[in-house]
């Protein structure tokens, strides 16, 4: 499994954080798996995120690589096409998690998220504001180098 603060090999990762008590840690499953994060002081991505209570969102991998990504953001959202590969498991565990941000978002909670790919710089991550409601789960992936803040 990848360490929170220091990525054992080339991987994305993404970091979560939210205003909302809630300990989500509760809605691991074998597709999406959160970890608190207690100290921005072992990660500087996590010093980016907006909101108190922080998480490292790992995957069925370990990291953070199955879920939906894209390095470039010039595709922007979109369902899964035929020519662009991707696994069943990234699919379902991208829709499970922003099912769960949707609730977050629905309970008037704050969400923001960063992906990064590992080996990238703070001054490389682009802040992108995300309207929840004009996405489906089926369309939702992170792009590379994201500071997504999420919105209804």
């Amino acid at each position: 499994m990848a360490a929170i603060g220091n990525l054992q090999s080339m991987c994305y990762a993404l970091y979560l954080s939210t205003d909302s008590q809630k300990d989500l840690t509760k809605h691991n499953s074998d597709l999406v798996r959160f970890e608190p994060i207690s100290n921005d002081d072992e990660n500087h991505f996590t010093m980016l995120l907006k909101n108190r209570n922080k998480w490292y969102v790992g995957s069925k991998s370990g990291c953070s690589c199955t879920f939906r990504h894209l390095k470039s953001i010039e595709l922007g959202f979109g369902e899964p096409e035929d020519w662009y590969r991707e696994d069943q498991d990234e699919i379902d565990a991208t829709k499970e998690l922003f099912n769960l941000i949707d609730q977050l978002i629905f309970c008037e909670d704050q969400v923001d998220c960063i992906s990064i790919w590992e080996g990238s710089d703070p001054e490389d991550v682009v802040k992108m504001d995300v309207q929840l409601s004009l996405l489906s789960e089926v369309s939702f992936r992170f792009f590379e180098n994201r500071h997504f803040v999420f919105y209804k």
